[in-house]
């Protein structure tokens, strides 16, 4: 494995419901590396979604240690949470979560004002990156008038602009056509061959298996971590006549 890029150490996630606690996540331990491409699966109530906030510097444990390029970020207050998400962490919803009002170019933008970056600087990286997926010609377009492919790329660049530790994506083809969704994956494949250590939280097998690596919750634990011995890529579903 090359530099590791995320650690976890025994992490515990319990909610309180009224009187009950709910133990959401129990002592997961798990490290993974620099430039890896891991599928995160697991059934409703399995605890994907909290190991994926958790992951993603959007809630802390209860207990246990997450060190993120040798940081511990599990007990960080919220305004330091905030810096390390759009510092390190690139998001890619299944629902795009574009500002509807602003232009695709505005959108990739976003992090880099975030950031304190200058107008002229900020402008000619985010330009850049809607290049690199492919979008130069629609930047100045807005949400509604771009296909749900396009907007995936619009939130894929919006990733990517920062140049993060992580790249997170939730379900990231949820929302798209079975084309479309061939082509995002396409683009994810690239970005991981870029260098990138990307992680996808699907309930999918079929987006699951183009992963390097997969991880499997049951019932707040790690029932499974493999590598991916039947990787399937792209050229796959050329090959098919996809």
């Amino acid at each position: 494995m090359e530099k590791e890029v995320i650690r976890l150490d025994s992490i515990v996630k319990n909610y309180k419901i009224g009187t009950i606690v709910v133990e959401a996540l129990r002592s997961i331990s798990l490290v993974i590396g620099k430039n890896e491409f891991v599928a995160l699966m697991g059934p409703s109530g399995s605890g994907k979604s909290t190991l994926m906030n958790i992951l993603g510097c959007l809630d802390t444990p209860t207990s246990g240690s997450y060190f993120l390029n040798g940081e511990d970020v599990s007990k960080m207050d919220d305004n330091s949470l905030a810096e390390i998400r759009n510092r390190q962490i690139g998001f890619v919803f299944q629902t795009f979560n574009l500002l509807p009002r602003s232009t695709a170019l505005e959108n990739v933008m976003l992090p880099l004002i975030y950031a304190g970056m200058g107008k002229a600087k900020r402008m000619e990286k985010a330009t850049r990156t809607m290049e690199e997926v492919k979008l130069s010609d629609r930047m100045e377009h807005k949400p509604n008038e771009l296909s749900g492919g396009q907007r995936q790329r619009v939130a894929i660049a919006r990733a990517l602009v920062n140049n993060p530790a992580i790249i997170l994506a939730d379900e990231p083809t949820g929302n798209l056509d079975s084309k479309t969704s061939i082509e995002i994956l396409g683009l994810l494949e690239d970005i991981h061959k870029m260098g990138n250590t990307v992680i996808i939280v699907t309930h999918e097998e079929d987006i699951a298996e183009h992963a390097h690596r997969i991880i499997r919750l049951m019932d707040g634990k790690i029932h499974s971590d493999k590598p991916n011995i039947k990787i399937k890529t792209i050229a796959d579903y050329h090959f098919n006549g996809v």
